[in-house]
């Protein structure tokens, strides 16, 4: 495949799996254009123009020629610099990587990471909380995301992967929506009825049954296995943790059971508050399930995988 086309198979691949439905992506990248057709010239100059095309800011090619062929990638959850000499390494001792392939953003998808979270206005909104309601919540909490991003050093792995010549890729929300898409289809048929068996579905995944192995496997964080679920919600994409304003809009929305990557103790305690139940699935292992989704489609095309850093790979193919 060239690089190209695996950028844009990642992208069509995210909005297949997205929680707002095709129209809901439509609608978005509609609005983009407008924004973008409103701008004076000096401000087209600034706008990133893939956000026309590509509804996740969080996922760019980051540095490569579309054009180039890719055979072999290195994969994995966080890509930075040593990982990136890890594939200079391997192509040293005659191994071929032609693309490394990052979940977690990097570069201008880092510093651009919290425009992603108005996805989880519509997420809150598909769930009952109103639309105007769901954004006032988000709103300060992106402000706060986009405020943390400014001190980091986002480049550097960027930086990093045009002296080696490696072409760098970061896939965060599409591989998001994945695991999103996949655990609530399984939810839906399985039909769990208490917290328990929530968590013994989850680690029948091979994924958490791994993560399980080195004691970072699912968990509750709030209720017990004997507690009924009620109606499930499955947070698991929408580029970081949300407000904790949010919870207790669940719960008059009739929520029951939260499942999600990760949750800090902020958000536990506002989740406790309001009677939710709380299962953590866990984050690597999360970020695996969507990224071996996704990393499948790819090895269809004839793409040879290899992983590291935090990735647990797993092939559903035949």
């Amino acid at each position: 495949m060239k690089l190209g086309e695996i950028y844009n198979l990642i992208v069509e691949l995210g909005k297949k799996n997205d929680p707002r439905g095709k129209d809901g992506v439509e609608e978005f990248l509609k609005q983009q254009n407008a924004k973008f057709q409103e701008l004076n010239s000096e401000e087209k100059k600034e706008f990133d123009q893939e956000n026309l095309r590509n509804p996740y800011s969080d996922t760019r090619l980051l540095y490569g020629d579309p054009r180039r062929d890719i055979k072999t990638i290195l994969a994995g959850i966080d890509i930075e610099i040593g990982e990136l000499l890890l594939a200079d390494n391997l192509r040293a001792k005659g191994k071929q990587v032609d693309l490394v392939l990052a979940h977690h953003p990097e570069g201008k998808a880092l510093a651009s990471l919290y425009d992603v979270m108005h996805l989880q206005e519509d997420i809150l909104y598909r769930l009952g909380v109103p639309i105007n309601i769901a954004e006032d919540i988000m709103a300060s909490r992106i402000s706060e995301v986009k405020r943390g991003m400014m001190p980091l050093n986002h480049n550097k792995t960027v930086d990093a992967a045009k002296i080696l010549d490696l072409p760098l890729m970061c896939a965060h929300t599409p591989a998001d929506n994945m695991v999103n898409t996949f655990l609530e289809n399984l939810f839906a048929k399985r039909k769990p009825t208490t917290v328990g068996d929530i968590l013994k579905i989850l680690k029948e995944i091979p994924e958490y049954q791994e993560a399980t192995k080195t004691n970072a496997g699912p968990t509750i964080f709030v209720g017990s296995k004997e507690r009924r679920t009620g109606k499930i919600f499955v947070d698991m994409t929408g580029g970081t943790s949300g407000s904790e304003d949010a919870f207790a809009k669940l719960a008059q929305a009739g929520i029951g059971t939260l499942v999600g990557m990760h949750m800090g103790e902020k958000h536990r305690k506002e989740a406790e508050k309001n009677h939710l139940n709380v299962v953590i699935a866990g984050h690597m292992s999360s970020d695996s399930l969507g990224m071996n989704l996704l990393l499948d489609e790819l090895e269809k095309r004839g793409v040879e995988v290899i992983s590291c850093s935090g990735l647990i790979r797993y092939k559903r193919q035949n």
